[in-house]
């Protein structure tokens, strides 16, 4: 069977923050939105029973109780997100959906067309 195979599922999400700890005058320390796009990918072999990796569904039920948080949120408002850089966010996500994503492999995050943070965790 083919090994090293990965699926990822996108999604998106709108919020708003600040990033508290820049110095005075910088654009992201005032209040401002994003159009977040965020990126879960898994890697695993593919069942030769149903003949994929993980059915899409299953990342998407994942990140659902995640979406739901950040969602059109204050982001700094949210538990462990009160500095919220991509770079945390991103931290943040893979927290919360590792347990329900064997293979999970990364996490990207866009927070505009032409930026990206990804993380591979622990």
């Amino acid at each position: 069977m083919v090994a090293g195979m990965e699926i990822a599922h996108r999604f998106r999400f709108e919020a708003a923050r600040r990033l508290p700890r820049l110095p005075d005058g910088h654009p992201c320390l005032q209040v401002h939105g994003h159009g977040f796009v965020v990126e879960l990918v898994v890697r695993g072999e593919i069942d030769p029973a149903v003949g994929w990796v993980l059915d899409y569904a299953t990342i998407a039920d994942a990140w659902k109780p995640v979406a739901q948080q950040l969602d059109h949120a204050y982001l700094n408002d949210v538990d462990g997100l009160e500095n919220p850089t991509s770079e945390i966010i991103a931290i943040w996500i893979w927290q919360r959906v590792k347990a329900a994503l064997p293979g999970l492999y990364e996490v990207s995050l866009c927070e505009t067309p032409e930026t990206r943070v990804t993380y591979r965790g622990e």
